[in-house]
């Protein structure tokens, strides 16, 4: 009789083969609409009507946005799933219950009994994982689920759901062929997460992006908050490996997550956070304290300006992947080159900006330039010819083992070495490298 890890890694690979996946193919697996997702829900007894939930989008900060409110509720006491997307190097990563990560016995049990529901329908693989996630906080009986969406909003699948709260993060472009090449129009998509007479958070956003979401709360009847005028702190100082939020609600808040964009972050959490509290949920001191400053262990959260080693040289990961992150990444690693000896690690995917991602980059810093290990990878060479351009020059290495590896063998005690451009840049070396400080996950 087969063994629960042969039939998971059965299930996982029908799921990888048999359904069309983004991460892999890009645009070609979007599927716009909710209708399927609606048609399979009703056949699962609708399990995302079971429990409250909090949606989450925005282009930007919304991994670390969700991660951070769920380990908020969480120790409040509160049982909360979490759904984010993508996983890094396990795919149970996507779906847990109180950090810890989806059965493999229940990933295998939905894909047989979504492979009897689906009849003459053919949903995506981000469909069915959005299922399967809803179906197991049910099973699980939540009391929260948390839930990213996945790309854009109005149309995504997650979008199926009527939560207690919407939060977007923030607008930039990102995915333009998708959802729209200017702010505005990708704002209008990201707004379709905001439902009649439910509450929204609204994160940093121009003027003309902040009238798009006025104008949908509008027509909605939904009241609207913007965290840049919340002042739910007095000042964000950043200290050894953590940022420090001070006049805040609940006192001094001590943030485990350190990158430029955090602080960013922080305010649109802490809006949520207040609204959650009005809701009549344990928003309490303890609670924000222990969610903010261990958010990575209590819900496996990684990829975040990530210091995956400290010494001799230091290894730092971020899986900032488009212009909005990189206006934050880029004037943090060039202020790191004019103090030290920089090394980058560089790959990204297909459908990115590269251009404007390398004109916020330093170019006195020693470049490998790799690919990820994804169908819809941009070849290394494109990328180098293109940093080229900005004066940014480079070796080029066949994958991103080869490139840390060269990194790694160049670089001196005292020395940064970075890695990123993409997610599945990142998750290419945490599953090719072991290094003692990652979370468990």
């Amino acid at each position: 009789m087969e063994n629960i890890e042969e039939k998971y890694e059965q299930a996982l690979a029908d799921l990888t083969e048999n359904y069309t996946a983004f991460h892999k193919v890009g645009a070609a697996a979007y599927c716009p609409g909710l209708e399927k997702t609606l048609t399979l829900a009703s056949r699962l007894n609708n399990p995302h009507k079971l429990y409250r939930t909090i949606h989450v989008g925005g282009t930007n900060g919304k991994g670390s946005t969700a991660h951070t409110i769920a380990a908020v509720l969480q120790s409040a006491g509160m049982k909360v799933g979490l759904y984010t997307s993508p996983h890094l190097l396990d795919f149970r990563e996507r779906i847990r219950v109180d950090g810890q990560k989806i059965r493999k016995e229940f990933v295998v049990d939905f894909m047989r009994r979504l492979n009897a529901i689906k009849k003459d329908l053919q949903p995506s693989y981000f469909e069915a994982v959005t299922l399967m996630a809803f179906d197991y906080f049910s099973a699980e009986k939540v009391d929260i689920a948390v839930i990213e969406v996945g790309l854009g909003g109005r149309l995504d699948s997650t979008n199926i759901i009527t939560p207690v709260l919407s939060v977007i993060t923030n607008i930039s472009l990102d995915h333009t062929a998708i959802l729209g090449d200017t702010e505005e129009a990708i704002a209008a998509e990201k707004a379709g997460i905001i439902k009649p007479g439910i509450p929204a958070v609204i994160g940093a956003a121009s003027p003309s992006v902040l009238d798009v979401f006025r104008c949908k709360a509008e027509e909605c009847g939904s009241p609207l908050f913007f965290a840049a005028q919340e002042n739910l702190y007095s000042s964000a100082e950043p200290e050894a490996d953590s940022i420090v939020y001070r006049g805040t609600p609940w006192g001094t808040v001590q943030g485990e997550l350190t990158g430029d964009c955090q602080p960013e972050n922080a305010a649109t959490i802490m809006t949520a956070l207040r609204i959650l509290a009005g809701q009549g949920m344990p928003v309490t001191e303890s609670a924000v304290n222990a969610g903010f400053s261990n958010v990575c262990e209590l819900t496996g959260l990684m990829g975040r300006w990530m210091t995956v080693q400290k010494t001799p040289v230091r290894v730092i990961c971020d899986t900032g992947h488009n212009i909005g992150c990189w206006r934050h990444l880029g004037p943090r690693l060039c202020s790191i080159a004019e103090h030290g000896r920089l090394h980058v690690v560089l790959g990204f995917v297909s459908d990115k900006d590269v251009d404007a991602i390398f004109a916020t980059m330093p170019t006195e810093a020693t470049y490998y330039f790799t690919a990820p290990g994804v169908d819809r990878a941009r070849p290394a060479e494109s990328t180098a010819s293109m940093a080229l351009i900005h004066g940014i020059k480079g070796e080029v290495y066949p994958d991103v083992s080869a490139a840390y590896g060269a990194a790694a063998a160049s670089a001196a005690p005292g020395d940064t070495i970075f890695v990123g451009g993409s997610t599945f840049i990142v998750a290419d070396l945490l599953a090719n490298n072991t290094f003692q400080c990652l979370p468990k996950v």
